[in-house]
């Protein structure tokens, strides 16, 4: 270190936080750090020119008047206001921003010394409380929102503050830009570099609804975008924030006018109508499409900027039937009608209504329906309005879709108390198209496939958007007039109306207002809130998510339990779904209730074949005392399960007069019996009003034991121990079957599947648990004794 010359050590030096345990290695070091040029030069390179001053004045004991000589003499930066902010602070004339010790730290005479530099700059400096350059910029931010009249502060003031006392920029200066962008070349030349950071910040509040401002008109606004564009190549109206303008539209008629004109004239970066169609796409999946004053704002953009998407024709009908779903239903026609005109969508297909009643948002189907009746026009306009028959089929066909989307069990349920034909078309549906077995799954070994697999029942939204009509949805072909519906609607895809790094470039979109983005920067602190960046528009798919926009819906799991029963055909194959789908909602409804569906040995065997992971939650019903079956067919008693009676008849109708049944079939009167207890089968020569009766039923109650209890209880684990135990056993044997045929070959990674892993672990923890329980029934009586009856030994004495 002796050896060093004196530019290393300078370059050692500038980087030190705090030199101070450096300079005591020695008395080199030491001399070096005494050199006023070095001192001065240290705040120069550690801080830069623009806060060079304002570090020195913090270090009191190291600046001298040859130091300050030397910051000025090689660039140091010293404003006005900074002259004026030292001196509120030195004489404790005004509390300030600053909270430590600061300036007050250098010795009067070197203080004085800097006072008259200042002075010699800059003349008389005003000292005033509320004079000083930093008020008169914060009253010009205020007043900004003023009437012209009654701003005291105007701009040229901030002018001369920054070109003739270079004042260096503030805080809050990013927001005067908003206000005037003619001060940017000002405050560039005193240092000031416009980050990216601050520009969605600038541009919000170049755009913000301002009552109180009476000269804000949109020509304003696109000459103060034009020229802040103009002054720095890096300002360019971001996607983002033209999106939060346009989420505003009604309410923010001016900032709205601005962006069209701005659109008009090409001088935006992107294509306006492309981020109109983008925003009303991202409503196709959000809860906040049913609010009103999001759908008045959707049907404002789409008359301004019309699309021919098919999401977004979606979108713009459900802000029209959304909006009387809960209305009267003989004024809801006109008020849709009235919606809809205006904006000249076209004639209303089938394929719109039907798209309609299958979003997850559409909870009631009246409003629809309705329409449907009175003004859905066929293909050769030859009639308005369905008649009885045709409204009975587009119901069928609706809740056939219905079943495959889990959300949707407040309006199935609808329709099936309205239309009672639905509960045989909803059986005959299940029956025939969602019962799977083993064959019907791919193999494990295809681990794409098996990985892609998706049961049609029980699918989780949270995954992805529902579906809406597929080719395989049952047909009307003729219903209309030989309309020929095509019942698949494109999978929706919100763009960023750009490619590739552009579109990055340009912004993502999201569904904030601009209000809102303002207010929320507001919340955060001052000195920090323009440097963050949002991330709230990046996902929108969670939109989806059971617990998340729309977590009052009811499932149509739920409502197939709560209607076909717990034990019934029906309610299996929506448990055999939920089992391979994973879903833990449905799967915790049916287990833990008070009535379960019961998990049965082939849900394993399912499993097993596609290689997946058993639920988390299957596990813990196991070992709450779950009854053991192989498969439904074990529990499901034909004698009274009504819903495979009922597809029992219809599949011998439709085989015998198809024709015939369609025209006159009706549903037959669903009753479930139950059976009959064992008591009445006991047959009692007691008189029904005798005094035995009494004595009689308590007879019949009998108390079961505990232990009897947990002996059943104990027989199903073990049932279970055994049969998952020869279910591992069989997947063990196949994983060292593909070991073995894989060799030595050592491209070939051999795993066990995920269904063999969880099984070994689950299983390992299911029979300990029994262990532990039996040991501790076994030995619970002996441990149990009174406190009174411990005897206390002496403690043996300690040998010598």
């Amino acid at each position: 270190m002796e050896n060093l010359c004196d530019e290393i050590l300078q370059l050692i030096f500038y980087e030190l936080h705090d030199p101070m345990p450096f300079i005591l290695l020695s008395k080199r070091l030491y001399n070096f750090s005494q050199d006023p040029y070095a001192r001065a030069h240290y705040f120069l390179n550690r801080y830069g020119p623009a806060q060079a001053v304002f570090e020195a004045l913090g270090r009191g004991k190291v600046l001298d008047e040859k130091v300050l000589d030397i910051l000025m003499s090689s660039g140091a930066h010293l404003s006005r206001y900074l002259a004026q902010v030292a001196i509120h602070h030195y004489f404790y004339t005004q509390t300030h921003f600053v909270k430590t010790r600061w300036a007050r730290s250098v010795r009067l005479p070197v203080f004085i010394y800097f006072m008259q530099i200042a002075s010699a700059r800059y003349g008389d400096i005003p000292r005033e409380k509320g004079q000083d350059d930093g008020s008169l910029f914060s009253s010009f931010l205020k007043e900004s929102r003023y009437p012209p009249s009654m701003r005291s502060t105007n701009w040229e003031t901030i002018r001369d503050i920054l070109e003739t006392y270079k004042d260096p920029i503030m805080a809050q200066f990013p927001l005067a830009l908003a206000v005037e962008p003619r001060l940017l070349p000002y405050a560039v030349d005193n240092g000031f570099c416009m980050d990216e950071k601050y520009r969605d910040f600038v541009f919000r509040k170049m755009f913000e609804s301002t009552l109180t401002a009476s000269d804000r008109t949109a020509d304003t606004i696109v000459l103060n975008v034009r020229e802040l564009c103009r002054l720095d190549p890096l300002m360019f109206l971001s996607r983002t924030v033209a999106a939060e303008i346009c989420m505003e539209a009604k309410s923010n008629e001016v900032g709205y006018n601005a962006l069209k004109l701005l659109a008009k004239s090409d001088a935006l970066r992107f294509d306006l109508s492309t981020l109109v169609e983008d925003l009303i796409k991202l409503f196709l999946t959000s809860r906040s499409i049913t609010s009103l004053t999001n759908q008045l704002n959707l049907r404002h953009l789409f008359a301004d900027f019309p699309s021919s998407d098919p999401a977004v024709r979606l979108v713009i009908l459900l802000t029209a039937f959304l909006s009387v779903e809960h209305g009267n239903t003989q004024h809801c026609i006109s008020s849709v009608k009235a919606k809809l005109e205006p904006l000249k969508l076209g004639r209303i297909t089938l394929k719109d209504m039907l798209n309609l009643l299958l979003h997850p948002f559409m909870d009631r189907y009246t409003a629809v329906f309705e329409y449907m009746k009175t003004e859905l026009e066929t293909m050769d306009q030859s009639r308005k309005g369905l008649n009885r028959g045709e409204m009975k089929l587009v119901a069928e066909n609706v809740a056939t879709r219905l079943l495959e989307i889990d959300c949707k069990g407040k309006l199935l349920k609808r329709l099936h108390d309205e239309y009672p034909a639905l509960h045989t078309t909803i059986i005959r549906t299940i029956m025939d198209k969602h019962r799977i077995s083993i064959e019907d799954l791919p193999d494990s070994e295809d681990q794409e496939a098996s990985s892609t697999y998706e049961a049609s029942l029980c699918t989780d939204g949270g995954f992805k958007p529902p579906e809406f009509l597929s080719n395989d949805t049952p047909s009307v072909d003729g219903l209309l007039g030989g309309e020929d519906i095509e019942l698949k609607l494109e999978a929706v895809e919100v763009g960023e109306g750009n490619c590739g790094a552009t579109a990055m470039e340009l912004g993502n979109i999201g569904r904030e207002s601009l209000s809102h983005m303002i207010r929320q920067e507001e919340q955060l602190p001052s000195r920090s809130r323009r440097r963050i960046h949002y991330a709230y528009f990046y996902d929108h798919g969670l939109d989806f998510v059971p617990s998340g926009k729309y977590a009052y819906c009811a499932s149509v799991a739920k409502w197939v339990k709560n209607d076909f029963g717990p034990r019934s055909s029906i309610t299996a194959i929506f448990m055999t779904h939920a089992v391979l789908n994973d879903n833990c909602t449905v799967l915790r409804n049916y287990l833990y209730d008070s009535s379960p569906v019961p998990i049965t040995l082939k849900h394993f065997e399912l499993l097993a074949r596609l290689g997946r992971s058993v639920g988390y939650i299957i596990f813990p019903a196991i070992q709450e005392g779950a009854e053991f079956f192989r498969s439904e067919e074990d529990y499901i008693d034909s004698k009274y399960d009504c819903s495979m009676r009922i597809y029992s008849q219809v599949k011998i109708s439709s085989a015998t007069a198809s024709k015939a049944v369609s025209k006159s079939f009706t549903v037959p009167t669903v009753t479930k019996k139950r059976p009959r207890r064992s008591v009445a089968v006991n047959r009692s020569y007691a008189a029904p009003d005798s005094d035995g009766e009494e004595d009689l039923v308590d007879a019949m109650m009998v108390d079961v034991p505990e232990e009897k209890v947990d002996q059943k209880k104990f027989d199903q684990l073990d049932l279970w121990i055994k049969h998952l135990g020869d279910l591992q056993k069989t997947e063990q044997s196949k994983f060292r079957q593909r070991k073995k045929l894989a060799g030595n070959d050592p491209n070939v990674d051999v795993e066990k599947t995920e269904f063999l892993k969880s099984l070994s672990s689950n299983l390992r923890a299911l029979r300990k648990y029994v262990a532990e329980q039996r040991k501790s029934i076994e030995t619970g009586g002996e441990s149990d004794y009174d406190d009174s009856e411990y005897i206390f030994k002496s403690a043996k004495k300690r040998r010598i």
